[in-house]
């Protein structure tokens, strides 16, 4: 049994969290919201709630964040009351938020500086992956430190990559969730298209399904658009979010990013019609009200 931490209890990392309690660890749990953790806590397992992000790092060897953004990582991290006043020397940090590359590599650095070890960890598979424990993890840092670490990983993924120095594993992530994002607004426009001219969505989607075309993400997605069910499993504004740090890590490289620019803003327009929250599928109802309908399962 470890003494584990956990940071952030959202819709990735509390099934994240709860998967490292069932595993049999001691886990130290803050939230910013605490009746989460508090909720958690009360399932049993050997969990335990703590006020502060310093607390939870003295009370652990090795610990996991999963927070929104990048402004929360570095607050949880580095600010007052945060990890790193807390982490005892050779404890590692785990943060498996997905986050900018250049302000991680920042944390690493004040991390090292005293004695604590730090990981990029971001991780994909969405809500159903972190319930079932079949994350994918993408790893940056010390892999010396990561193999140490690996065994509490494997309580919440499957697949682990490690991808090299500080913030790999976030360009790593970041390059993942740019291709995702393409081939979701593809698909909206290619499936508004095909409604719109009368061939049945169900009818297109196998064609998609059984083609060259053929993708993983339209194949898990598609279901929930024909059935307008845009219930989160990975949000539109999270997604816009790691869009947008995708651009950015563009232009610090030079690197031109023409398409994933026009859906950076097909992702704006849905949050801007108040689709934020949903998951990022539900960008299509911008196609469908510019296009006058909806691309829902025929009647029988």
């Amino acid at each position: 049994m470890a003494k584990l931490g956990f940071l952030g209890l959202g819709i990735m990392g509390l099934p994240m969290a709860r998967n490292l309690t069932k595993s049999g660890h001691e886990v130290a749990l803050w939230s910013n919201t605490r009746s989460k953790a508090e909720e958690l806590a009360a399932e049993g397992g050997a969990a335990t709630v703590y006020r502060t992000p310093r607390e939870v790092a003295a009370a652990s060897a090795c610990i996991f964040c999963c927070v929104g953004d990048t402004a929360m990582s570095r607050a949880v991290v580095l600010g007052p009351d945060g990890l790193l006043e807390g982490a005892l020397p050779g404890a590692t940090i785990a943060d498996c938020s997905t986050i900018a590359p250049s302000v991680s590599r920042e944390i690493h650095q004040a991390c090292q500086a005293k004695g604590v070890h730090f990981l990029d960890a971001p991780c994909t598979g969405s809500k159903p992956g972190a319930e079932n424990a079949t994350l994918t993890f993408m790893v940056g840092g010390d892999k010396a430190v990561f193999e140490s670490a690996k065994p509490y990983f494997e309580s919440m993924g499957k697949l682990f990559y490690y991808c090299g120095g500080p913030g790999m594993g976030l360009h790593a992530k970041l390059t993942q969730n740019l291709v995702l994002a393409n081939i979701m607004m593809a698909f909206n426009e290619g499936i508004v298209l095909a409604t719109k001219a009368g061939v049945p969505p169900e009818l297109m989607l196998d064609i998609l399904n059984n083609s060259a075309a053929k993708s993983g993400l339209v194949a898990f997605k598609a279901p929930y658009i024909l059935d307008r069910n845009f219930a989160t499993n990975f949000s539109t504004k999270w997604m816009h979010k790691d869009v947008g740090m995708a651009l950015d890590t563009g232009k610090q490289l030079g690197v031109p990013l023409p398409v994933t620019g026009i859906t950076q803003q097909m992702f704006q327009a849905a949050i801007s019609r108040g689709f934020g929250e949903e998951d990022f599928c539900s960008t299509i109802k911008v196609l469908e009200e510019l296009s006058g309908l909806e691309v829902k399962k025929s009647k029988p």
